[in-house]
């Protein structure tokens, strides 16, 4: 059936309609329904992070921050914790370092995500702690190696972003 909705992306249909357009980068269009699935049915913390999703894809993190807080508050474990990394990083880059570092605290405790793992990275490195942020860049590095090819190519954007900063670690 999905190879019928290619192209398709109902906004009027929710949260089905919303996972299509988020999984085919529309999302503004995605973003709009969750709007009316969070409408029809607040409770759901799935359409929250999947709007939340959208807003960073937009690049609006202070957007994205609210609906994240309340998935995080409901579960803080949700989507293996990386409703939690994804707040700490929008948190770290809008400059609420402190915030993001209590959220990272928890996320990188439990998440081996190369998401994650590159975003905290990321964040060590913009808090100057060089060192850090080169051991993180190496475990995202290791990483790959255990993962099966399916997975190497579904994180291959992690995997990528984690060289480039590791040779800027280097570098400086």
């Amino acid at each position: 059936m999905s190879h019928l909705l290619i192209g398709y992306c109902p906004t009027s249909v929710g949260l089905f309609g919303g996972e299509l357009c988020l999984e085919q980068k529309q999302f503004a269009k995605a973003r709009d329904a969750f709007d009316k699935a969070i409408a029809a049915r607040s409770d759901s913390p799935h359409a929250f992070y999947h709007r939340a999703k959208c807003y960073l894809g937009l690049g609006d993190l202070a957007g994205a921050i609210p609906d994240l807080e309340h998935v995080v508050g409901i579960d803080p474990k949700f989507d293996y914790y990386r409703a939690a990394g994804l707040l700490a990083d929008a948190n770290a880059r809008t400059g609420k370092l402190e915030l993001a570092a209590a959220y990272f605290a928890e996320a990188t405790q439990f998440s081996t995500t190369p998401e994650t793992l590159y975003n905290y990275a990321n964040f060590l490195r913009l808090q100057n702690r060089r060192e850090e942020a080169r051991e993180w860049t190496q475990k995202l590095l290791a990483k790959k190696r255990t993962l099966p090819r399916y997975m190497q190519r579904v994180e291959r954007p992690w995997f990528r972003k984690g060289k480039t900063l590791l040779k800027e670690l280097s570098v400086a």
